[in-house]
């Protein structure tokens, strides 16, 4: 697949870095030489020193053979002009990074598609819905609804509570008639996809597929039934997140947002003139501040500042102080792991979050969802069975998946099901899929359609 990434900075670098382990053909333009050399340092692929909404320019990337062309520059205003160029010069599909909510309405789709952009992505948006889950059902470090919730994925940190998973193997756990099955286990720096023999340990983050009807059921296994739900909630600074998140806050929750920078505030009081929030100057690592705006009767706690390390250290401040559930905004990847390991409750990387959805661009018609687990090495996927793939030819146990790939569940005629050895897939099912992220381009043999048309996966 050919693909140009239009803009060096933190996301192109990073959708490059990831791509360049595939077997694809990637072009990195940027009219900065020195952003192109920090992004490609170490990377196998090749720069183009130009402005991307230059058309000699692009044509000289190859725009015109390209697969997928995607704009992630700092400016939007660019990032849609060049998806337009590009579309006008023969790429197949375009994706566009925006920083307007407004674009991203249904009613506009067919406008931008009109327009040679066939994607848009919000990344603080999508960032500021991981963020609103995560305070919903803050008993839980992922919840993700499969198809309309026909299915359900439930990452839980297991503590002392849970003592009744442990010492025994999953296929006593959860045998085939079991309401969940558990498709995925981090460990300290381990991503397992386990099998019928494997256990549950104390502090795993487990991964349960379940449906709807069984989460309560799940909830009081792992002793979480006792979490306060969340109506009170500090966020600490006042960046595009902060505001998309305080947006998308259900009814019942009151929100407090805590920004150093005065001229921020005042913008802030504006912007979310209609949100039930209240703004505060102030330094949200200070703790007699927290005190007084009575962060001992609030139940979440959400480090949204542009500096990683202050994120996690205020993180632990509001754990000491008795919050038990806390958010962090964590965009140096190599710290991803160790704010795990400091228990931080829910850990946010924007371009992780952004290149789980740039991925579905170059994906096969028949790959509806994908979402990479961003503590753990492991990727999902949803598929739609196609006729005659050979994951319809025999039951599960028979198909010869590899080990660090199973499927956790298929939703058939809007069911969704769990599956077991004998479960037989049928064309049309909707598959999900978990696998180690080195694993997943393993999946083109089961899953492409007989005329052939392979997919590869990335992290």
């Amino acid at each position: 697949m050919k693909i140009i990434i239009a803009g060096a900075g933190a996301v192109g670098s990073h959708l490059a870095g990831l791509l360049s382990k595939e077997n694809h053909d990637i072009v990195l333009i940027d009219p900065d030489g020195d952003k192109l050399a920090r992004a490609t340092d170490g990377l196998d692929l090749m720069t183009l020193c130009v402005s991307p909404t230059s058309i000699s320019g692009l044509k000289e990337a190859g725009t015109p053979q390209a697969d997928l062309f995607i704009a992630v520059t700092p400016s939007e205003t660019k990032n849609m002009t060049c998806c337009m160029l590009a579309h006008s010069l023969g790429a197949r599909k375009t994706v566009a990074r925006i920083d307007n909510a407004e674009y991203l309405q249904e009613r506009n789709r067919e406008f931008f598609t009109s327009m040679g952009i066939e994607s848009l992505i919000y990344p603080e948006v999508l960032a500021a819905q991981e963020i609103v889950e995560g305070v919903r059902r803050s008993w839980a470090r992922l919840w993700w609804d499969v198809h309309n919730g026909a299915l359900t994925i439930l990452g839980i940190k297991l503590r002392e509570e849970a003592t009744a998973l442990f010492g025994q193997q999953l296929k006593d756990l959860c045998p085939p008639a079991s309401p969940y099955h558990i498709v995925a286990i981090k460990r300290d720096d381990d991503t397992i996809i386990p099998g019928g023999f494997d256990e549950l340990k104390l502090n795993d983050i487990a991964y349960f597929m379940t449906t709807k009807k069984f989460v309560p059921t799940i909830r009081k296994l792992v002793g979480k039934d006792g979490y306060p739900d969340v109506r009170k909630l500090i966020i600490m600074g006042g960046g595009r997140i902060a505001v998309q998140t305080c947006h998308l806050l259900p009814d019942y929750m009151e929100a407090k947002v805590i920004e150093q920078d005065p001229v921020r505030c005042q913008q802030l009081t504006d912007i979310l003139d209609n949100d039930d929030v209240l703004i505060i100057n102030g330094d949200g690592r200070d703790t007699q501040l927290l005190q007084e705006e009575g962060i001992r009767q609030t139940q979440a706690f959400c480090a949204l500042t542009a500096e990683t390390e202050t994120n996690i250290l205020a993180c632990l401040a509001a754990k000491r102080m008795g919050i038990r559930k806390t958010v962090a905004l964590v965009e140096n990847m190599e710290y991803i792991t160790m704010a795990e390991k400091l228990d931080i409750g829910t850990i946010i990387n924007k371009k992780a979050i952004a290149a789980s959805h740039i991925y579905q661009m170059m994906l096969d018609a028949d790959v509806t969802s994908v979402k990479s687990l961003t503590i753990a090495d492991a990727d999902v996927a949803e598929f739609v069975a196609v006729e005659g793939s050979p994951v319809t030819k025999a039951p599960v146990m028979k198909l010869g998946l590899p080990k660090g790939i199973t499927i956790g569940g298929i939703v058939r005629d809007g069911v969704g099901q769990l599956v077991n050895g004998h479960t037989q897939i049928l064309p049309g099912d909707l598959v999900v899929v978990f696998s180690r992220t080195a694993l997943f381009k393993q999946l083109d043999h089961f899953f492409k359609k007989p005329q052939g048309g392979l997919f590869s996966m990335f992290h």
